[in-house]
């Protein structure tokens, strides 16, 4: 009877849609969670308050919330574990990225359930926010190389074009990272009783503006690196699939720094604090994207490729 179970290549590519998309709003959540000072909304786990249905609190339900859309993003996730082998026809680098999602969902449980026991250690929560952009570069790699079979896609030709747009990854890590920092500097890493539990200070009461400062500036370096490769590949020869791409990348770019410096002029509003997440996640898709488009090189990779397949 499995052996009769099969999906279409167009189907399964709509389970992993759906899963990148999960994956996606369970971070959107759970930084309301954080930026609501709905962290303590629940002080139990799995349970809220002693019992599976939240108290009428606001905080209780943001938090319980959160809880239960991860146990949809679970059922995604398995899904597209599962359902990629029975996809034909069969590839077995989709199984390997597939079954990378339901290990970080449970490493996300278990790690959020610390978070709780310990009362929001910055720590902590900074570890689950980037355990949150692995599992967005595994669903979104599963969701890319689901749309086409092996070969399908032209190879590039433009060596250094393509290892260009490959060099901004660590430039979007690290302005990530910086930002998480940031944020776990702030105000608004507290509970739902106003009480501000421990946040970064070795900087001293300074912390924050020091952190902000260098955060900001690997922004702008991160923009004018963007920008840099977009001039790359429309030089001479270049491959310019991916300008599209790195043009959204490089608008959001932007966009993000100027809602930083209105929240820091405004003193940082958590719902402006909450945007600057938002938008975080989705110039990393951005440059994922980028990355994605402009494809993989002649020569070595495709041999990489024929592996695959």
């Amino acid at each position: 009877m499995l052996k009769r179970i099969q999906i279409s290549p167009e189907r399964y590519a709509q389970v992993t849609l759906i899963a990148l998309v999960a994956l996606v709003l369970i971070v959107f959540t759970g930084s309301a969670v954080r930026l609501t000072a709905s962290g303590l909304g629940c002080p139990d786990w799995p349970k809220c308050y002693g019992s599976y249905i939240a108290p009428a609190q606001i905080n209780a339900w943001i938090e319980y919330g959160n809880r239960l859309l991860t146990g949809f993003v679970g059922l995604a996730v398995i899904a597209a574990s599962l359902l990629a082998f029975f996809r034909r026809p069969y590839r077995w680098h989709l199984a390997l990225f597939g079954a990378l999602l339901p290990l970080g969902v449970i490493g996300q449980a278990v790690l959020g359930a610390f978070v709780v026991e310990y009362h929001l250690p910055p720590e902590l929560v900074i570890g689950h926010f980037l355990l949150s952009m692995i599992l967005l570069d595994a669903a979104f790699a599963l969701f890319w190389c689901s749309r086409y079979e092996p070969g399908e896609r032209r190879f590039s030709g433009d060596f250094f074009g393509v290892w260009a747009v490959r060099a901004l990854i660590p430039f979007g890590q690290l302005t990530v990272l910086l930002g998480t920092i940031t944020t776990a500097s702030g105000p608004h890493p507290g509970d739902h009783d106003a009480e501000l539990v421990r946040r970064f200070d070795f900087m001293g009461e300074g912390t924050l503006e020091w952190i902000a400062q260098r955060h900001a500036a690997m922004a702008v370096v991160f923009a004018a690196a963007v920008l840099a490769v977009v001039f790359i590949l429309m030089r001479k020869g270049g491959d310019r699939r991916a300008i599209r791409p790195l043009q959204v990348t490089f608008g959001l770019i932007l966009f993000q720094i100027a809602l930083g410096i209105t929240q820091w002029l405004l003193e940082l509003p958590a719902i402006l604090v909450w945007f600057h997440v938002a938008t975080a996640t989705l110039i990393w898709l951005a440059v994922l994207w980028s990355v994605a488009v402009a494809g993989q090189i002649k020569g070595r990779d495709i041999t990489l490729s024929a592996a695959k397949a």
